[in-house]
């Protein structure tokens, strides 16, 4: 079964995509959600791992702290 076909389990995890799709001015990172383009692209394809180490990186690139 493909993962679009699977039911939600504990291991899915939400898209932080607030709708709010601005890109900054290097064109890398959305300014809604922080998330770099390749973060958005492959985010389907990632492990749930995967994307909770994306989230946990979110506010620190808010706030400027690390590059994306």
């Amino acid at each position: 079964m493909s993962a679009a076909a699977r039911a939600p389990g504990a291991d899915d995890v939400a898209s932080p995509c607030i709708s709010v799709c601005t890109l900054d001015a290097t064109q890398t990172r959305c300014l809604g959600c922080q998330r770099t383009l390749h973060d958005i692209a492959t985010w389907v394809e990632m492990s749930a791992a995967d994307k909770r180490a994306v989230i946990a990186a979110l506010p620190a690139r808010a706030a400027g702290a690390i590059a994306p």
